[in-house]
């Protein structure tokens, strides 16, 4: 960082006003002028001693508001700087450093603070906006206070090299509802409950035990009996959805493993598959996120349970792609297993692909595919095989894009 000049305009100012009259009190003899430019010299250096005696600040905190931002939403950030002065200090700027992937405005007026004879810090905290644009964990500061003397003649600049990072999460985009699915597909709004007998006055019921709920007694068989009964139990199952996020480099460009929030296409793909995983989660969905060879990326998510959502933004973060291209092996994660929606993202899609993919289609109550550069033939091939295919280049209306494949889904879902 450039050293600051020491003085202002107005000290500037005044400095070559000392020297001038020292020039010309040498040259016609006025001693006033003299004076006059020993006072200019005394005020400026009674200005520069007071701004480095008076004002000592010790340590700066930072907070980030919510913990976790998100690209695309403001964020509240809370500067907290400790001040120790034993005079009361004149008000100046504050300027706080702020990376690439952030923007705001970082900048404003520091207060003046009063005495602090008895020696307790005084904390000053600095609130400001900021807004991601880059997924990632990011440093802010360095911290830059600029204070003047009280006559606005000289200058100093502290600064806090102090740095504290905070994290940007991927954008999350609002999705629709899958609403009008039936069975698997449905979430556990439409859970399908397997009951004994027909209907709710043919259920088999059993004698009642401590700890069974009394919301569960069968009143009608408890009467005919003389003992409380209870219902059978129910089973009752939570449909599954799996997303599936192909982190394959050559899928991508290289960038993509090496720096978050670099390549374009990559961060399609991770803000669609984290909104989708929030969208099915969010309507009931017990929701596995994997990677194309199955690897789990999070632990398995219930329906409903959004704080999991939370946790796997956090680490979503920091996601990079990988070396390795396991994509075609795919199927083999599906052998055996038959589930709801089946969302699978990817970057680079040709007919190949889609070729090897057909099996999954398959196990699926609802197999949508997501490309960030697909070629022609492979949408047609995929479309063939069963697949909802839309693309999702970093320009595409994601939103719009999950509209109209849901809508195609349910459409065939119901025929």
């Amino acid at each position: 960082m450039k050293r600051l000049w020491p003085f202002t305009a107005r000290g500037t100012g005044a400095l070559v006003l000392a020297i001038a009259c020292f020039i010309v009190a040498n040259e016609i003899g006025v001693v006033e002028l003299l004076y006059f430019g020993v006072l200019l010299v005394g005020i400026l250096v009674a200005g520069l001693v007071s701004l480095h005696l008076v004002r000592r600040t010790d340590r700066i905190t930072r907070s980030l508001s919510p913990d976790v931002g998100t690209v695309g939403r403001p964020s509240t950030v809370v500067a907290r700087v400790g001040v120790r002065s034993p005079f009361p200090t004149a008000p100046g700027t504050w300027d706080d450093t702020l990376p690439k992937g952030v923007t705001g405005l970082s900048h404003g007026t520091f207060p003046a603070v009063s005495s602090g004879l008895a020696g307790v810090d005084k904390v000053v905290e600095l609130e400001y906006a900021v807004t991601g644009v880059r997924r990632g964990i990011h440093s802010l500061g360095p911290l830059v206070v600029t204070s003047t003397d009280p006559f606005g003649l000289t200058r100093r600049r502290t600064v806090f090299a102090e740095r504290t990072d905070i994290t940007m999460a991927p954008a999350i985009i609002e999705l629709s509802a899958l609403t009008n699915l039936l069975g698997d597909a449905g979430g556990t709004l439409h859970t399908q409950n397997n009951q004994l007998g027909q209907g709710a006055d043919n259920l088999v019921a059993r004698p009642y035990v401590p700890g069974d709920s009394m919301r569960r007694i069968h009143w009608r068989a408890s009467a005919h009996r003389g003992d409380l009964m209870v219902r059978q139990e129910e089973q009752e199952s939570t449909p599954d959805a799996v997303v599936v996020l192909d982190r394959g480099v050559l899928r991508y460009s290289s960038e993509a493993m090496t720096t978050t929030g670099a390549d374009p296409g990559f961060e399609s793909a991770v803000s669609v598959a984290i909104s989708v995983m929030t969208r099915l989660v969010h309507d009931g969905y017990a929701v596995d996120v994997i990677d194309s060879d199955g690897t789990a990326l999070t632990e398995r998510i219930d329906g409903g349970d959004m704080t999991a959502v939370e946790d796997v933004r956090t680490f979503f973060a920091t996601l990079t792609a990988r070396k390795d291209d396991h994509l075609p092996r795919l199927p083999k994660v599906f052998q055996g297993v038959m589930t709801g929606p089946v969302v699978l993202v990817v970057g680079r899609f040709d007919r190949q692909d889609a070729e090897a993919l057909a099996p999954v289609v398959h196990h699926s109550s609802l197999p949508i595919l997501f490309a960030v550069a697909p070629s022609r033939d492979g949408v047609e091939r995929a479309l063939d095989f069963g697949w909802h295919v839309a693309t999702i280049d970093p320009d595409a209306d994601i939103a719009a894009a999950w509209s109209g494949v849901v809508e195609r889904g349910v459409s065939r879902a119901l025929r």
